[in-house]
């Protein structure tokens, strides 16, 4: 095992952990429903898809991250974590700025006119079912996941791996979902997009 890299302040890092993650969840809400309109000179969707390159790579890191603790390459483990957390924060970036130039776009609106006729539900078929299902379960995991990752990073951080193990098994697969989930979302949606 690794030292511990930080100074154990529980306290300090549940306040923090839990201010951070309301702040992120907040602002996440509100931007999400905001739309600027305003010429970026580029396609806005492009922050789309480097969201569904980021959370592929993230999805990667994931397993490689796991390979690597369970073969015992630990300070190996600790980098790709650590990039994994940098990728999400980029994800976190792009992600807003995707919604708030973007906008929504819903699935089946062929004419992007923001509202689903029955011809356009009757054509998007069960699909349509299909992608609000893993839609339904992408976005609340993808709120609870950010305070788990940081409690998880935070007993590794400190050293206290026992603990660091028993969050990880929560945490992993939930991070892993989101990040396959949001790929799957993305190709779902992407033929929507104005």
């Amino acid at each position: 095992m690794l030292p511990a890299t930080w100074k154990k302040n529980d306290r300090k890092a549940t306040i923090l952990i839990v201010l951070f993650s309301v702040i992120i969840f907040a602002a996440v809400s509100i931007l999400e429903r905001l739309t600027l309109n305003v010429n970026l000179g580029f396609d806005p969707h492009i922050f789309a898809k480097a969201n569904a390159v980021i959370n592929s790579i993230v999805a990667v890191l994931l397993l490689s991250g796991l390979i690597a603790v369970k073969t015992k390459h630990y300070l190996l483990h600790k980098r790709i974590m650590l990039t994994a957390m940098f990728l999400s924060i980029l994800f976190l970036i792009s992600y807003i700025c995707h919604h708030l130039f973007a906008g929504e776009a819903r699935f089946g609106d062929i004419d992007h006119d923001g509202v689903l006729s029955e011809t356009e539900k009757i054509n998007a078929g069960s699909v349509r079912m299909i992608y609000y299902f893993i839609l339904g379960t992408h976005i609340p995991l993808a709120g609870i996941v950010l305070p788990l990752i940081l409690f998880t990073a935070y007993r590794a951080l400190i050293g206290e791996f026992d603990k660091h193990k028993k969050l990880v098994r929560i945490t992993w697969p939930v991070w892993f979902y989101v990040a396959v989930t949001g790929v799957i979302v993305y190709l779902m949606i992407s033929p929507y997009y104005a």
